[in-house]
């Protein structure tokens, strides 16, 4: 069985910030929107981000198949950057090893993906990379309280899981100020609709890792791209 925490002991204890940590602000980029026939001519096209963001989809959790662990072993040869791989699947626990042995950096599973988040957190970390976990726009911030202790990062969905180049829905940046007004001093990553306005907007809110795949694979010169958006939140 799951150890539960109480809110206000969740709350309390969040609102402790021991360090002083400033939190930093990454740009994390979406292969998502990436020409998958050259993948690696296309990370060497974003390679000023931070983070390397890869959405694993199986079909089910959303309606829509993207790669699995092969094509990570083999993009992690091109790329020193932080492989921030979100998985929106049913079942995580079933391929976090697999995605560990590959070289993610860091695991990101939806709540409402698994009935053991703990124990899937637990695993994760055991794994040696660091954990997220992500709610999707219909999901209620309550839904990851409980765990918040327990992760590195939380990814809030600034659209629907599974495709990319969707507007942002602005509803979600309440989560962001939700979570911040909880004392939650980590990283907040809002994935999805993220252009050169829709940054500003999830910087005052209170995120601090940005993820945009369409808006920079799309234009004239991805890594130019990605210094306005840096600039944008400075």
């Amino acid at each position: 069985m799951e150890q539960i925490f109480i809110k206000q002991d969740v709350q309390n204890a969040l609102n402790k910030n021991e360090n002083g940590d400033t939190i930093d602000k990454k740009i994390s980029i979406s292969i998502l929107s990436s020409d998958y026939s050259c993948l690696d001519k296309e990370i060497i096209r974003i390679d000023s981000g931070n983070y390397l963001h890869i959405d694993i989809m199986d079909g089910h959790f959303v309606n829509n198949i993207t790669i699995g662990p092969a094509v990570v072993q083999s993009i992690r040869k091109k790329s020193n950057l932080i492989f921030d791989v979100h998985l929106m699947i049913d079942n995580p626990e079933k391929f976090i090893s697999e995605f560990a042995k590959v070289g993610a950096d860091i695991i990101t599973f939806h709540i409402t993906a698994t009935k053991t988040p703990l124990e899937l957190i637990n695993s994760i970390r055991s794994l040696g990379c660091k954990v997220g976990i992500a709610i999707n726009p219909d999901d209620s911030v309550d839904l990851i309280v409980n765990y918040l202790l327990f992760i590195d990062q939380v990814i809030i969905m600034g659209v629907y899981a599974g495709f990319g180049g969707q507007k942002f829905i602005p509803s979600t940046l309440l989560k962001i100020k939700k979570l911040r007004d909880l004392g939650y001093e980590k990283d907040i990553e809002i994935d999805g609709g993220i252009n050169q306005e829709t940054i500003i907007e999830c910087n005052n809110a209170g995120a601090n890792i940005f993820v945009s795949g369409s808006f920079i694979f799309n234009s004239q010169n991805p890594k130019e791209t990605i210094e306005l958006l840096r600039k944008s939140i400075q």
